[in-house]
């Protein structure tokens, strides 16, 4: 119940929903303040794992404007009972034989979910990922080429266009064996298309090593003054010119900040959360050496700590 102005009562009131009629009645005088409104819930409360065959939603999925139909289709299903069995199922046979244009779309687009889920991403870097692969397959010049690999450097460059960048292990983790180098393939091959297609290079958006940080310190289970000062650390770093990628500088912040704790990770633990080899890690440590006091927070660390820290 919620309190709604009656006007008999001439004051808020407590209200009783009828959903069966529709109507708001006040629960003092029994006025109907509002009749026939519309239910927004779900129309049936449905376990699909127990229904069966016999699904009484009567509802389809949200309709997607990269299908050609909107993705509102009719499939006919499979006859339950006796009567109309032929007609039932010469209509599903004549359906089945039609050829659909977007039977590849929808199975990619479903692939690309997938892959987005095992990730964690949002939902508008799916949507961007669908859109990026629907532009390539309308080229019509992908055939031929390895489909997972294409999909998951879709997914690579809808995180990097919508600031979320994901590494390429980790699209390489979720894209049913297609390798990193068969990836960096396709998204170079994309990158191409896209730009013949629109007459002008493809915005990928800029990769900073503090778009890993928050990702990697959970991944180590590290606590959130660590996570601050690795923060802070990797944000300070971007001022000097250090000749590495984001994603090795990130790794060798975490590993410093680390060492500088009383829960120190080893090398390989750093190695693992990240992705990055433990001789890459060694080598950015050591180009960050000479400028660990510039760097590491002052309320973090002292220099006396970093003095005692093991040079490279």
């Amino acid at each position: 119940m919620s309190d709604v102005f009656c006007s008999d009562c001439k004051r808020h009131t407590e209200v009783v929903f009828d959903h069966s009629a529709g109507d708001t009645v006040c629960s003092e005088c029994g006025l109907v303040l509002e009749s026939h409104s519309i239910d927004e819930t779900s129309e049936w409360r449905t376990f699909a794992n127990e229904s069966g065959d016999n699904d009484p939603v009567r509802v389809g999925g949200p309709t997607n404007p990269l299908l050609a139909d909107g993705g509102l289709t009719t499939v006919i299903a499979k006859p339950n009972g006796s009567s109309g069995d032929f007609l039932s199922s010469s209509l599903g046979r004549w359906q089945n034989r039609g050829s659909n244009p977007d039977r590849g779309l929808i199975v990619a687009f479903k692939t690309i979910a997938t892959m987005a889920d095992r990730l964690g991403l949002v939902a508008t870097i799916k949507d961007r990922a669908n859109e990026i692969f629907k532009r390539v397959e309308d080229q019509k010049s992908s055939r031929g080429r390895n489909q997972d690999a294409l999909l998951a450097a879709c997914l690579y460059i809808a995180c990097r266009q919508e600031d979320k960048p994901r590494t390429v292990k980790e699209i390489c983790s979720v894209a049913n064996g297609a390798t990193k180098k068969e990836i960096g393939r396709a998204k170079e091959y994309i990158v191409k298309q896209l730009g013949l297609e629109t007459g002008q290079s493809v915005e990928m958006g800029t990769i900073h090593a503090g778009d890993f940080m928050r990702r990697f310190c959970s991944n180590l289970g590290m606590t959130n003054q660590t996570v601050k000062a690795a923060q802070e650390s990797v944000k300070k770093s971007e001022e000097f010119d250090i000749r590495r990628s984001p994603i090795s500088i990130a790794a060798a912040v975490i590993y410093i900040i680390t060492q500088l704790s009383d829960d120190k990770k080893p090398l390989r633990d750093v190695s693992v959360a990240t992705g990055v080899a433990e001789g890459t890690i060694r080598n950015s440590y050591k180009d960050l050496y000479p400028h660990l006091p510039k760097i590491i927070p002052t309320w973090y660390a002292k220099e006396e700590d970093l003095k005692n820290l093991q040079s490279p």
